[in-house]
C-alpha cells in the first residue's frame, strides 16, 4: 500500500475514535470534516468527495423522510396501530399485540416517525391495561427496527448500502422486496425472542410521568405581600433573578398565568411565584421581606391555564445544548420555555437546576406558552413525548396518505420507475393532496442525517480507491481461512459491533467497500454479504446510543442502560444466528 492508503487507514481510524470517544461532537460534523481533509490532501478529487450528495439513496431518502411524516401527520400510523391494539389481557398478549403491527408498518415508512408517532399512544395504553411504560418501549423500538428490515425502504441504511452497492460494482442491486425472506424470518425470530423472554428481561421502571407526578417536590409557591416592598418593582430589582439554587418559573396572576418570565416584568401584590429547583431553598426565599407563603392548597402547576403548556421531551442526539447546562445554553430564550424539573434513568435529578449538564435521553418537564410547542415541535433538539393542548391529526386524510404510500410501492416494485422517482412523485403527492403542508415537508427533512450519510460515502470511497480496502478484505481472508461461512459471520460480526458504537449507516458504508474486497479476494458472491451488512447494521438492539428509535424510548421508559445491555445482547446474537445460518440458503456465498 502507498501513503495515501495508510492515511485513509489513519483518518478512518481516527474518525471512528472521536465519534465513539467524543459523542458531543455531533456525527454529520465529524464526517464531514473527514470529507474536508480528504479533499484538502487530494486522497479524493471533489467530485468523488461528493458524490454521496448526489447518491440516489439519499435523495430517496430525503423524499421518503416527506412520505415517513404524511402518514405521521395525518394520523394513518397512530390510527392503523390503535384500531388493532385492544385490550389483549396479560403481559405476553400485549407484546405481541404490539409489535407485529409496528413492525408491518416500519417495512413501509421510515422507523423513526413510526415510534416518535406511537410512544405517546403506548405510553396511555399501557396505563390503560395496567401495564408500565418500560413494559412496552422497548419492545416498540425493536418492532420497528426489526420491520424496517422487510423492504429496502424499511431503513434509510439498506437503502444507502444499495445506492453504494450500486455505485462500486455496477450492478443493477437489489429491488425493493430482495430483503423480504431474510427480513421476515429475523423479524419472527426477533417478534418470539421478546414475546417469550420479554417479560422477564424487562425490569419495572418507574415512568417519567410518574416522576413527575408530585410536582411538589420540585417545585414551590410563595406570594407578594400587599404591604411589602416588593409591588412595583422587578423581578431583577427585588433580587428575584439570580437565586442560586431556584429560579422564579411562572407568575399566577388574577387567575392568568405568566410563563417563562422576565426580569423586567413588574411584581404586583397578591402574585403567586413558582420556583423551581431545591425545594429546601424555600427558607431563604421567605427570609425575604415582602415575601409571605401562598395560602391555598391546589398548586398552581396543578391548574390548567389556557396562557400555558406543560409538556415532557425527550433530548435527542442532535440537540445543541448536549453537554452544556440549562442555564449555559440560555434554554429560556432559545426555545421560550422553563425547564420544570428533569429525569434521567425514570428518576428526578435533583440539585441546582440551571446548573444540570443535558445528555441524550434525558426527560424534561417543560413549561411555556403555547407557541413554545410548537417551536420546540419544530425543533431537531427534542422530542416531545406529551402535552397537554395535544391536538389529535385528522384522520380523514390518513386514507389517502396510505394510497399515496400503497401507489409508490406499486411503481417501484413493478419497475414502472425507480425508487427514487416513486418516493419523488409520492412525496409530491402528499403535498398536493394536503396530507402534510410545504412547511411540515421541509421540517421534516432531517439534515443532520442526510449530511451525515453523504458524507459517509466519502470514506468508503477513500477506502476504495486507494486500496486500503482490498488490504483490509485480504487481512479478513486470511484470518478465516477462506471459509465462506465464517467469512460471513465475520462480516456480520464487525458491522454490528461498529453499529453499537457509531451510527448504523456509517458503520455500513465504512465497511461495505471491506465486503466487497473480502468477497473478490475469496472468489465468492458479494450479494449474500452485502445482505450481511444491510442486516448487521439495521438490527441494533444493544444500546440506546446505536440506534435513533432505542434512544426515542430510553427517556419515556425510564430505562437505564444496562436494560439495553439485558435484552438487547442476546437478540443482536439472535439476528446474527439467523442472518448467517439462513442467509446462505436464500442467496449461495459462491458462484
Amino acid at each position: 500500500m502507498d501513503w495515501q492508503a495508510w492515511f485513509v487507514l489513519t483518518l478512518t481510524a481516527s474518525t471512528l475514535t472521536i465519534l465513539v470517544a467524543l459523542p458531543r461532537f455531533a456525527p454529520d460534523v465529524v464526517l464531514m470534516g473527514a470529507l474536508v481533509v480528504l479533499t484538502v490532501t487530494g486522497v479524493l478529487a471533489p467530485e468523488q468527495a461528493l458524490a454521496g450528495f448526489a447518491n440516489p439513496g439519499v435523495i430517496t431518502i430525503a423524499a421518503l423522510f416527506v412520505v415517513a411524516d404524511a402518514i405521521r401527520a395525518s394520523g394513518g400510523v397512530d390510527y392503523l396501530v390503535r384500531s388493532v391494539l385492544g385490550e389483549p389481557g396479560g403481559h405476553r398478549r400485549a407484546l405481541l399485540r404490539l409489535m407485529v403491527p409496528v413492525a408491518l408498518v416500519s417495512g413501509f415508512v421510515n422507523n423513526t416517525p413510526v415510534v416518535a408517532a406511537l410512544i405517546p399512544a403506548v405510553g396511555q395504553w399501557a396505563k390503560r391495561i395496567g401495564l408500565r411504560a418500560s413494559d412496552l418501549m422497548i419492545p416498540l423500538s425493536y418492532a420497528s427496527i426489526l420491520g424496517g428490515t422487510l423492504t429496502l425502504i424499511g431503513t434509510s441504511t439498506s437503502l444507502v448500502v444499495n445506492g453504494q452497492y450500486r455505485a462500486l460494482t455496477n450492478d443493477p442491486g437489489f429491488s425493493l422486496f430482495d430483503l423480504a425472506p431474510l427480513g421476515l424470518i429475523n423479524a419472527v425470530a426477533g417478534i418470539a425472542f421478546v414475546v417469550l423472554l420479554g417479560p422477564v428481561l424487562l425490569r419495572a421502571r418507574r415512568n417519567p410521568s410518574e416522576t413527575f407526578a408530585d410536582k411538589r417536590r420540585f417545585t414551590f409557591e410563595v406570594a407578594v405581600a400587599a404591604d411589602g416592598p416588593l409591588p412595583g418593582r422587578t423581578i431583577q430589582q427585588a433580587g428575584l433573578r439570580a437565586l442560586r439554587d431556584i429560579y422564579l418559573a411562572e407568575i399566577e396572576r388574577d387567575g392568568v398565568v405568566l410563563t417563562a418570565v422576565a426580569p423586567e416584568e413588574v411584581l404586583r401584590a397578591g402574585d403567586r411565584l413558582v420556583f423551581v429547583g431545591e425545594t429546601e431553598a424555600i427558607v431563604d426565599v421567605l427570609s425575604m421581606n415582602g415575601i409571605v407563603p401562598a395560602v391555598g392548597n391546589v398548586p398552581t402547576l396543578e391548574r390548567e391555564y389556557p396562557q400555558r403548556v406543560l409538556m415532557q421531551a425527550v433530548v435527542s442526539t442532535r440537540c445543541e445544548l448536549l453537554g452544556r447546562t440549562i442555564r449555559g445554553g440560555r434554554f429560556r430564550d432559545r426555545y421560550g420555555a422553563a425547564v420544570l424539573a428533569v429525569a434521567r434513568n425514570g428518576e428526578h435529578v435533583s440539585g441546582r437546576l440551571s446548573s444540570i449538564e443535558l445528555e441524550q435521553g434525558d426527560v424534561l418537564l417543560l413549561e411555556g406558552a403555547p407557541d413554545a410547542h410548537s417551536r420546540l415541535s419544530a425543533s431537531r433538539d427534542f422530542i416531545l413525548i406529551n402535552k397537554l393542548d395535544h391536538k389529535l391529526p385528522d384522520h380523514s386524510r390518513a386514507a389517502r396518505a396510505w394510497v399515496v404510500m400503497a401507489a409508490m410501492l406499486t411503481l417501484a416494485a413493478t419497475g414502472v420507475t425507480s425508487m427514487m422517482n416513486a418516493a419523488l412523485l409520492a412525496a409530491g403527492a402528499m403535498v398536493v393532496l394536503r396530507c402534510t403542508s410545504v412547511a411540515e415537508a421541509r421540517r421534516s427533512l432531517d439534515l443532520q442525517v442526510l449530511v451525515t450519510v453523504a458524507s459517509s460515502f466519502a470514506l468508503g470511497a477513500a477506502l476504495e480507491v486507494t486500496g486500503a480496502a482490498a488490504y483490509l478484505g485480504e487481512r479478513m481472508v486470511l484470518a478465516a481461512g477462506g471459509d465462506a461461512w465464517l467469512l460471513l459471520l465475520l462480516t456480520y460480526l464487525a458491522v454490528m459491533v461498529m453499529t453499537e458504537l457509531i451510527t448504523n449507516t456509517a458503520a455500513a458504508l465504512l465497511m461495505l467497500p471491506v465486503v466487497l474486497a473480502v468477497a473478490a479476494s475469496a472468489g465468492l458472491n458479494p450479494e449474500p454479504f452485502v445482505l450481511a451488512v444491510m442486516m448487521a447494521a439495521s438490527a441494533s438492539f444493544a444500546t440506546p446510543i446505536g440506534y435513533q428509535c432505542n434512544l426515542m424510548v430510553y427517556g419515556p421508559g425510564g430505562y437505564r442502560f444496562s436494560d439495553f445491555l439485558r435484552i438487547g445482547v442476546p437478540l443482536n446474537l439472535v439476528c446474527c444466528a439467523v442472518t448467517v445460518l439462513v442467509l446462505p440458503y436464500l442467496w449461495p456465498l459462491t458462484g
